[in-house]
């Protein structure tokens, strides 16, 4: 099959795992701002960012390793498996020791258990579900997406609504969730059979870990960014307030959804297609296209910010509309971040992802003990759109030694002023905000919307 018709058949396949994933889950906002208070959403945005810190650390984030290596045809996918398994098992025995560490963290002590068990049940699915694509089982791994958001919702509701467990039952019904996938994948897949130890070839597994390993620390830098601003917030202002700075994290989701229909399948063309004639032309075209439907969708979350807000959310939560647009900025060039992360990927640069990452988790430390005494919630948005606006610069010269992208950076900046535009009018003005928002909106779909056509009329045209 021609990359390009790959590549739109695999996303078209992962659409409907991440569609579910995200929407149907977002849709649960309604249900957590009204059994969950302000203060309530503020711990479980300390308890969730903090095991999703912990979980690369333990499992040494070894299911990179597992989707670059699993996709090698020279590999063994047993040799790949196998790995897999050691590594989290032999991370999670060394987490288990450091549970008088966790007691001592206040605020989240008394859900360490909770927490325990999150961390394990998303290695397992992480393990299973990563090696699944891996082997190409596309439409397995979507369907694995859509069965996991029906037993997320199913859970909530009995945990929160029937048993009225408030944080608890908020985070049981992904641990949950994940286990029961991970056990569904592991049956189906047959994945049994790729477990041998003996014989296991450990070269592979000393080249997964090398490969893994400077992306750990990547990890914990990328952690910084995107969540160490959920702890000042706490710390520097209130609960409350990150609360508020919660439920705004959610809205940008929403371009992530758009993304992630994307990338998993372009991961494994990036992959699949490296060594092929065109590979430079391939890349180009992808990310022009993909840049242009990420700002339309961005321009779209701003303009619709407050709306989306008083639909989804209680009355409790609705002024953290004011915290979306900054964050719907940052969520933009996370995904563009992402899509250049995949040409490290690729050429197994992880130092090179590990140093870019590095430079945008200091600049938002530096900028968030800054800017918050100054802007209050605002000066974590702001900072955390700077961070990832400079990773993305950083990304988009480095790369070049490695594949020449060849994009309008005119237009980039063009889309970014767009952006901005919109974000300084939303949360200044009170009244014939709508008009102007609706006009910018419009001027940035107009702006993308031939290139995205153009390439993707280039896409279903090959043969």
């Amino acid at each position: 099959m021609d990359k390009y018709k790959k590549l739109i058949s695999n996303t078209f396949i992962f659409a409907i795992g991440t569609f579910s994933s995200k929407v149907l889950v977002f849709l649960l906002m309604p249900l957590y701002t009204r059994v969950l208070t302000t203060g309530d959403m503020g711990i479980v945005d300390l308890i969730v960012p903090t095991a999703n810190l912990i979980i690369p650390i333990v499992s040494v984030g070894i299911s990179n390793g597992i989707i670059r290596f699993g996709l090698d045809r020279s590999v063994r996918k047993s040799d790949v498996f196998s790995t897999g398994i050691i590594t989290v098992a032999g991370g999670y025995l060394l987490f288990l020791l450091l549970r008088p560490l966790l007691l001592k963290i206040p605020i989240i002590s008394e859900y360490s258990l909770l927490i325990y068990l999150y961390v394990l049940t998303s290695c397992l699915r992480s393990l299973c579900s990563q090696f699944v694509r891996a082997k190409e089982y596309v439409k397995l791994y979507a369907f694995d997406g859509v069965l996991s958001t029906i037993m997320v919702i199913l859970f909530n509701i009995l945990f929160l609504v029937v048993f009225k467990l408030g944080i608890t039952g908020y985070v049981l019904a992904t641990i949950l969730s994940d286990l029961f996938s991970s056990v569904f994948l592991f049956t189906i897949a047959s994945l049994g059979k790729y477990i041998r130890f003996r014989g296991l070839d450990w070269q592979v597994f000393g080249s997964m870990l090398k490969f893994c390993l400077p992306l750990l620390p990547t990890t914990i830098f990328w952690w910084i960014t995107n969540a160490s601003d959920r702890y000042l917030v706490t710390f520097m202002i209130n609960e409350q307030a990150n609360g508020l700075l919660g439920i705004a994290y959610k809205i940008p989701t929403m371009i992530i959804l758009v993304s992630g229909i994307f990338s998993d399948a372009w991961q494994m063309s990036a992959i699949t297609e490296s060594e092929r004639p065109g590979q430079e032309s391939f890349f180009s075209n992808v990310f022009n296209a993909y840049q242009s439907m990420i700002f339309i969708a961005a321009s779209g979350l701003i303009l619709f910010c407050k709306l989306i807000t008083k639909i989804f959310a209680s009355p409790a939560f609705y002024e953290s509309w004011q915290y979306m647009p900054f964050l719907i900025m940052a969520t933009t060039f996370s995904c563009f971040v992402t899509f250049l992360g995949s040409i490290y990927m690729v050429e197994k640069k992880s130092m090179l992802t590990l140093m870019t990452t590095a430079a945008g988790a200091v600049i938002n430390i530096v900028l968030n003990f800054m800017l918050i005494p100054l802007w209050g919630v605002n000066g974590a948005t702001f900072a955390s759109f700077i961070s990832y606006f400079v990773v993305f610069c950083l990304r988009a010269l480095n790369t070049r030694r490695f594949i020449k992208l060849h994009w309008n950076v005119p237009k980039v900046a063009f889309n970014l002023l767009i952006l901005l535009t919109q974000t300084l009018v939303i949360l200044n003005l009170e009244t014939g905000w709508v008009w102007i928002e609706a006009l910018l909106c419009l001027f940035m779909i107009a702006v993308n919307f031939k290139m995205l056509l153009l390439n993707l009329r280039r896409f279903l045209s090959r043969r």
